[in-house]
């Protein structure tokens, strides 16, 4: 059974982008260099045949992945959420024992940028915060550890 992906519109996307950029741009050009590699002969030592085969798996591959994660796709728009609990696409301000501010947004699997503070649902520290309302302690398992964090603050709002 397909587990759903949860994904914000602009994740979705972008993974539709890549998709179409795949499909309608990348592979007819490695096509048409497959073609004319073949055609002029040996293809056992011919480079340029052999990289396209290469590289025409490869894109077959991940056209194949992200078709699958586009058809498990279920869109959440941080923009129609009106809860006071942290949800899926919820920015969450908070701070830890010493003191130190952060800042993450839940975000789909697809759409991980831990250096922009985008956090998945599923991580470690995603699934402690999911439910949580502003002023409540929370307990994070990491492996050098046990972090706390105080939630300051949950807005929703579009993911840049």
């Amino acid at each position: 059974m397909e587990k759903n992906n949860y994904i914000t519109p602009k994740g979705h996307q972008k993974l539709v982008d890549e998709l179409d950029q795949l499909l309608k741009v990348e592979r007819p050009e490695v096509t048409r260099l497959v073609q004319w590699a073949a055609s002029n002969g040996d293809r056992s030592e011919n480079a340029d045949y052999l990289y396209g085969k290469r590289r025409l798996r490869e894109i077959d591959r991940r056209v194949r992945f992200l078709s699958k994660r586009l058809d498990a796709a279920v869109i959440v728009d941080p923009l129609k959420i009106t809860s006071d609990k942290i949800q899926f696409g919820a920015t969450v301000e908070v701070t830890d024992e010493d003191g130190n501010e952060r800042r993450f947004t839940i975000v789909g699997v697809d759409e991980v940028d831990t250096a922009k503070g985008r956090i998945s649902w599923q991580s470690p520290i995603g699934k402690t915060l999911l439910g949580k309302n502003e002023g409540d302690e929370v307990i994070v398992k990491v492996p050098a550890g046990e972090i706390t964090y105080e939630v300051v603050s949950i807005t929703y709002k579009s993911i840049d």
